[in-house]
């Protein structure tokens, strides 16, 4: 791909560096920013560095959120009893988008994936730990990707917690083995939700 400008250039193999985003799809955007005026691409801009400059993560949960703590864990009509473990902010969002979950959250951060050189002391497994005779919880539900790692990974946390009072269950099914959250639709990813199983059942 040929370009006339290098400034040109440069900002098209920055685009395209995001996921997902390829030469051509970075190309059709930067050209599209050179059709704004000036005021809306430094307002676009400056949004970009506001975000990454001022977002902060719960210390509670791990969410992304605007203050030390995010909305989701500061707001009462939540259950405050319930925490669902996920594997990323991602996925915290597709559960939102179902509507049919009103407890809080935790993110780890990832799964552990010997591997990849993930392991659990990577993963904010310790604080999860913690959080749960601190907060009273009484139901954990785990909602990771059904497949190796997420087994593992809820396996290592299920043994962690073997003394602690707490119902440990996990969605159902209905997340085909080896898919991702973020991609399933929202009925099949309610319907996980809400007919979870005991982790007893899940791991047999």
């Amino acid at each position: 791909m040929q370009f006339s400008s290098g400034l040109l250039e440069n900002a098209v193999n920055e685009f395209a560096k995001l996921p997902g985003i390829g030469k051509k799809t970075a190309l059709r955007l930067v050209l599209h920013l050179l059709k704004l005026e000036p005021e809306k691409v430094n307002a676009f801009g400056e949004t970009i560095m506001r975000m990454r400059q001022g977002i902060k993560f719960c210390q509670r949960c791990y969410n992304v959120a605007d203050t030390d703590t995010c909305t989701i864990c500061a707001n009462p009509m939540r259950r405050q009893e319930l925490i669902c473990v996920v594997e990323s902010i991602r996925d915290v969002i597709a559960i939102e988008s179902t509507q049919q979950y009103n407890g809080i959250y935790h993110v780890l951060g990832g799964i552990i994936s010997p591997l990849d050189g993930i392991g659990p002391d990577q993963l904010t497994i310790e604080a999860l730990i913690a959080r749960i005779p601190k907060e009273n919880t009484e139901e954990l539900i785990f909602a990771l990707n059904p497949n190796i790692q997420g087994d593992t990974t809820i396996y290592y946390i299920q043994k962690k917690l073997q003394q602690t009072p707490v119902r440990i269950t996990t969605i159902a099914r209905g997340i085909a083995f080896g898919g991702e959250l973020e991609y399933a639709d929202e009925m099949t990813l309610a319907r996980s939700i809400t007919n979870r199983l005991p982790v007893e059942k899940y791991m047999q």
